[in-house]
């Protein structure tokens, strides 16, 4: 190898190439400074290398799709997931992405491009997911590329081998290098039939080899001497975090004076060292001129929550540092970059906390004090101009909104018209968040910085800008027999493409806002979106189709409300695809035994009577209504009378089906071909009702399931509607499919049922957005695969992401079913709990956990197992955190009413690596005003009282691979003067529940004529009832407590001290009623009466 003074070497299969060193003179700071945190290089046959490891400064791809160049200044294992995540530096010249994982692929592999001028790299930071067996990712693209983006192939580290690095130092710089030896392609990761993406045995090495990067700026010893003394030992050094937080973009609100940043630094047990924290930053300095800030330490640790779910203690000294950061940018579109400093004494040179976090400089927007209405071309050039654009009022406050109309030519014969207009080029943002059609069921997240590049056609997409401003670009589908999309060009500018059914001359729809959040700009999209697809839904009557079968149903709220908050079970996953009544009995026994009490049973896929049996499901297709005389030989009557006889707790029995009856429609030769009429589509392949009879089949379907004593559906397979192929086809069927089964679902079965697969646009907008009708339970991402490891955390960060757009749906977002004794359970039903929608476990007979259920769950006086859903939906706080950019997702939601309820934030680890953050009550949205406290349900613990105003650091939060917690921030309510002086108390709803707090139905406080204070509250069932008392530790329960459950006195052992809180009183409601009377009122909710004298 090459390693003169200065030179780079780089190598490529067929030798060193010659214009690496040209390349590099010529590699511009803006691509040094690009910070990412993933990539790939192309390699020969069409596959597919990912580079990953801690790569201090970053990896960096020449033009040439063989040249791969990185290095580490630290010598590290490059092939190690559990580092901190590198970043990565791309030069445009190689387009790059992630065609592997379903956490973010970009595929432009047959799209090479090479740019003459370097301005802006086109930069993403969607990640993949690496798993403990430390894998390398290879796939061929020409194989199965339906199935790429789902889960890839993957190569073993410890099968194959690793030269390990060496390293050198040249100028400061060190480089490293390293060998990696893939001998062969090993299979499938979790394909359904075991496909293989490569079965040939493919030789190759892959030498990666060093690139001297620019440093940070400005750089003052970013570079480590071989002299200097190594500071960030075992025992002197262990981990920062900072908040604001390094490499992310923070908005900072137009009233803000100055900005709080507080550091936590954690140091070994032993040191006794006076550690030094500056700010590096670069606000109101001349022409970007950095200058240094000092934190001062704090005595607040006593008042932290710390919250630590890792499977090791940490024994770590921790520090608080804080200071005020006064001022605001010179010009409203700049921005202020900060990074963090330490040293362990005066004595000490500086570190930089980039070179131990791989954190980029994190980012500062200053919104202005008003928000001005401007024109749309100030935030997109260069708009088409057949475009045409409509400035309309928008229901939210502080809000720009347009609505933008582009031609589609018309459909001949069976071919769609198409038509693609640029929307423009947006400018001076600096993220981008986009949904896309993962695949045609399904929407997932994507990322990015620099250009707008989603490697999938998305439906929505939002800019966060230089000034603090959101720019939200929605394409609205389902409206004249139209679909649009929004893409993008080489040049960078969103595209709309518009694909018509219809014989006539079509519209595309595009609505677009700017607003000073996130939420405000999506809301007022999307409800300008619901106003035109109510208005089309009118105009063709299918409006009142529905509301009249809702009036015929005589839909009852309260009947909703039962089916949503049950807690279910499905057999999918539980009993497999070889479905029986006996194995269904035996399931449901297995429950039983273990005191599980189900509400809602999902009878899954494999019931129905079908065709071709030992075929591929794609190639059966339903004969009749009825049950399928092998597994449920006395009909489908009998198995659910069973059901209801031998398990009384089931009140909602459904069963799964297709839209079209099964994947492969409806059988040719079956019963239902012949009494129905029919129709072919796709060419030959699919027997399909006719649109002129769905309505009936649907009728006689919902009916025969009625009689059966079936009272809800599953509905799956939408997706096919969008899988035909003929413009005929297609604007006969989507439509009519839809309407007939939404007026069958509300007059047969009172509005319960599922929806999924069904996130096709058509469907999002004519069937789930318009507010005319009961709300469904529609699922929100892909599904739930237990044998796929790195699938959970991407699951639970697709579906946060997804629920910005569904949450502005008339639909309650199903997060799908899961198993409770995985390794992963607690995760999923951490994330269920703060999802707002259905909670429904596939557990195999006899393997439950009954902790984690009763987590999930609570009974009711009348028996009922009930889940205690918050009253909003719960959604990703933080819309523009990419998947592997090292960040916690976080969750909100709420319970109560605004301002005056709980707040809740779940916290989830979806990397690799162990995670803290410094978190506020800020992050809780819903507490601006007012003192709160902040509790943890994993680690059973409150903070100190707090207002947002204090700008206190309230908790930080540490976790481990699979980590999770669920934080409630409780309004305090006082104080109040009772006999023994003041007290202020907060109720905590069910402290054992991970959303306790949404048990809390009523709430009142009052203060007696006698000096007591009495706090009445009504929940939903039964459990442990907590209270927040402030001075709890001096209180004596015997002489100054007294509680009523439904007037009854509670007896003394049922009441205690917390033993994880000192200011938390556990009140056991669920023992006293069992060891009570067990008197069942009129009401369905839980009554009690607490004195405080």
């Amino acid at each position: 190898m090459d390693d003169d003074h200065g030179r780079l070497a780089c190598f490529e299969p067929d030798g060193p190439s010659s214009s690496s060193s040209a390349v590099r003179s010529n590699l511009p700071p803006a691509v040094n400074e690009a910070g990412l945190n993933w990539s790939y290089g192309q390699l020969p046959g069409g596959q597919q290398l990912r580079v990953f490891g801690p790569l201090d400064k970053g990896v960096y791809f020449q033009g040439q799709n063989t040249s791969i160049d990185a290095y580490s200044p630290e010598g590290s294992a490059i092939f190690n997931p559990n580092a901190r995540q590198p970043e990565i530096l791309i030069q445009p010249a190689f387009n790059f992405g992630n065609p592997l994982h379903p956490a973010g692929s970009n595929d432009f592999s047959n799209e090479i491009s090479v740019y003459d001028d370097i301005v802006t790299p086109a930069v993403d930071s969607v990640n993949p997911h690496f798993g403990a067996n430390q894998e390398v990712y290879l796939e061929n693209f020409d194989n199965y590329p339906s199935l790429r983006e789902t889960h890839g192939y993957g190569f073993s580290m410890q099968d194959h081998s690793a030269l390990p690095w060496t390293s050198h130092y040249e100028d400061q710089h060190p480089w490293t290098e390293t060998m990696i030896s893939l001998p062969h392609v090993v299979g499938n990761q979790g394909f359904p039939n075991g496909e293989n993406g490569s079965r040939e045995e493919t030789e190759m090495t892959t030498v990666l080899s060093s690139l001297s990067v620019a440093s940070q700026t400005p750089s003052p010893g970013s570079s480590r001497n071989k002299s200097e003394p190594d500071i960030t030992s075992k025992e002197m050094f262990a981990k920062l975090v900072c908040n604001p937080p390094l490499g992310q973009a923070t908005v900072i609100p137009p009233d803000t004076e100055s900005v709080t940043f507080s550091v936590l630094l954690e140091v070994d047990p032993a040191s006794q060292k006076q550690w030094q924290i500056a700010l590096w930053h670069d606000l109101g300095g001349p022409d970007d001129e950095w200058k240094s800030a000092d934190f001062q330490e704090v005595s607040a640790d006593q008042e932290m929550l710390h919250v630590q779910c890792s499977t090791s203690p940490n024994k770590n000294q921790r520090r608080i540092y804080t200071l005020e950061l006064p001022g605001k940018p010179n010009s409203q579109e700049s921005f202020v970059r900060f990074t963090i400093k330490f040293r362990p004494d005066n004595d000490s040179p500086w570190k930089w906390a980039r070179d131990h976090t791989s954190l980029n400089d994190g980012v500062l927007y200053y919104q202005a004090s008003n928000f001005k209405q401007q024109e749309l071309s100030h935030y997109l050039k260069g708009i088409d101009s057949d475009l045409s654009i409509e400035t309309i009022a928008a229901e939210t406050p502080d809000t720009s909104l347009w609505s933008l109309t582009a031609p589609v030519a018309p459909a001949v014969g069976d071919e769609s018209g198409t038509s693609t207009h640029s929307l423009g080029l947006p400018f001076n943002f600096t993220r981008w968040f986009a949904l896309v059609r993962l695949w045609i069921p399904w929407l997932a997240p994507r990322h990015g910085q620099g250009k707008f590049r989603p490697d999938k056609d998305a439906i929505l997409a939002s800019f966060l800008r230089h000034d603090g401003l959101h720019v939200v670009v929605l394409a609205i589908s389902g409206v004249d027999d139209v679909l649009t999309v929004l893409k993008y060009d080489a040049e960078g500018n969103v595209t709309i493409e518009g694909k018509n059914d219809d014989e006539e001359p079509g519209i595309s729809r595009v609505i677009i806002a700017v607003a000073s959040t996130f939420e405000v700009a999506n809301a007022a999209v999307m409800y300008q979106a619901r106003r035109i697809a109510m208005a089309y839904a009118k105009s063709t009557g299918a409006l009142e189709a529905e509301l009249e079968a809702m009036k015929l149903a005589d839909v009852k709220p309260e009947w909703l409300e039962g089916w949503s908050d049950g807690f279910a079970f499905c057999t999918w996953n539980s009993l497999g695809q070889d479905l029986t009544e006996d194995k269904i009995y035996a399931a449901l026994d297995s429950l039983e035994k273990n005191d599980i009490k189900i509400t809602n049973l999902i009878i899954d896929d494999n019931w129905q009577s079908l065709d071709n049996e030992g075929m591929n499901q794609i190639y059966r297709g339903m004969t009749e209504f009825e049950a399928n005389k092998k597994g449920f030989p006395q009909g489908l009557a009998h198995t659910v009378s069973k059901i209801r006889k031998d398990h009384p707790s089931i009140q909602h029995i459904a069963v799964w089906h297709a839209l079209m009856g099964y994947w492969g429609a409806i059988a040719p030769e079956g019963k239902l071909a012949k009494e129905y009429k029919t129709l072919k589509i796709n060419g030959p392949d699919w027997t399909a009702i006719d649109p002129e009879d769905i309505m009936r089949w649907y009728n006689d379907f919902y009916s025969f399931l009625s009689s059966s004593g079936v009272d809800s559906v599953k509905t799956d397979a939408q997706f096919m509607l969008d899988q035909l192929g003929s413009a005929k086809d297609r604007r006969r069927l989507i439509r009519a499919y839809q309407d007939a089964w939404s007026i069958a679902n509300l007059r047969h079965l009172s509005a319960r049922a599922i929806s999924c697969m069904s996130q096709t646009p058509q469907m999002l907008f004519h069937s789930q957005l318009p507010s005319n009708k009961p709300k469904l339970l529609v699922r929100n991402s892909d599904d739930f695969f237990p044998d796929v490891d790195s699938s959970h955390p991407w699951h639970v960060f697709c579906n946060a992401y997804n629920s910005l757009f569904t949450q502005h749906l008339n639909a309650l977002p199903d997060w799908d079913m899961f198993q409770t004794s995985h390794p992963w359970a607690g995760f999923h039903a951490a994330a269920r709990c703060v999802s707002g929608g259905p909670i429904y476990i596939t557990d195999s007979p006899g393997q439950h956990d009954i902790d984690l259920i009763k987590q999930m769950t609570a009974k009711t006086p009348r028996g009922k197992t009930v889940i205690l859903r918050p009253h909003r939906l719960g959604k990703s706080s933080q819309a523009y955190v990419g998947y592997e950019e090292q960040q916690m997702l976080k969750i909100d939601t709420y319970v109560g009413m605004s301002h005056t309820g709980i707040s809740i934030l779940g916290v989830f680890n979806v990397s690799q690596n162990h995670l803290s953050e410094i978190l506020s009550l800020n992050d809780f949205p819903g507490t601006e005003k007012g003192e709160y406290v902040i509790r943890s349900h994993v680690g059973g613990k409150c903070t100190k009282p707090a207002k947002q105003s204090d700008k206190k650091i309230s908790v930080c939060t540490e976790l481990g691979t699979k980590g999770y917690d669920i934080l409630s921030a409780y309004p305090i309510l006082g104080p109040f003067e009772v006999k023994s002086g003041q007290v202020s108390v907060a109720p905590l709803g069910l402290v054992g529940k991970m959303t306790g707090a949404a048990a809390i139905v009523n709430l009142d406080t009052t203060v007696e004529t006698n000096g007591r204070l009495r706090i009445w509250i009504s929940l939903k069932a039964f459990g442990v009832y907590g209270i927040y008392i402030s001075d709890l530790a001096k209180r004596s329960i015997e002489e100054e407590f007294m509680g009523l459950l439904f007037g009854k006195p509670i007896p003394l052992h049922c009441v205690k001290k917390s033993g994880t809180d000192e200011n938390v009183l556990e009140i056991d409601i669920e023992r006293a009623w069992n060891e009570g009377e067990k008197r069942v009122t009129w009401s369905n909710e839980v009554n009690v009466e607490f004195f405080i004298s």
